[in-house]
């Protein structure tokens, strides 16, 4: 199995950036496909973003896409999510998944889950 953990979360103003991350242990990001989601306060975990094995493909919903960019460094076996424009609509707790087969998505998010990261976006 692997481990995520994710960091780079903070307190931003709108139009802002921030850069989280995600370690991977015990495994291989190159074994996962894997993704990002988020959950805000009274809403449901949403698909954020996701890339595919060798990191050529990657999927973004239609909030988030031209903002937001998925990649992953397999030398120090971790998946970014660089944000860029944050919004207020962007704050939420952002989590890290990995996915043995397929891309995540809300149909099908995810075997492996973070702990989350929070992101707070001011207005």
């Amino acid at each position: 199995q692997v481990q995520l953990v994710e960091s780079g979360g903070g307190l931003v103003q709108a139009g802002g950036s921030l850069r989280l991350s995600c370690v991977a242990s015990g495994r291989s990001v190159n074994d996962y496909f894997m993704g990002w989601f988020r959950q805000a306060p009274g809403k449901e975990r949403e698909f954020v973003a996701a890339v595919t094995l060798s990191g050529k493909t990657t999927t973004y919903s239609d909030p988030v896409r031209g903002r937001f960019t998925i990649s992953r460094d397999t030398a120090k076996n971790t998946v970014y999510l660089q944000m860029n424009s944050l919004n207020p609509e962007d704050t939420a707790v952002y989590y890290c998944t990995a996915k043995s087969t397929g891309l995540p998505s809300n149909i099908n998010p995810g075997n492996f889950w973070g702990q989350g990261t929070q992101v707070t976006v001011s207005s």
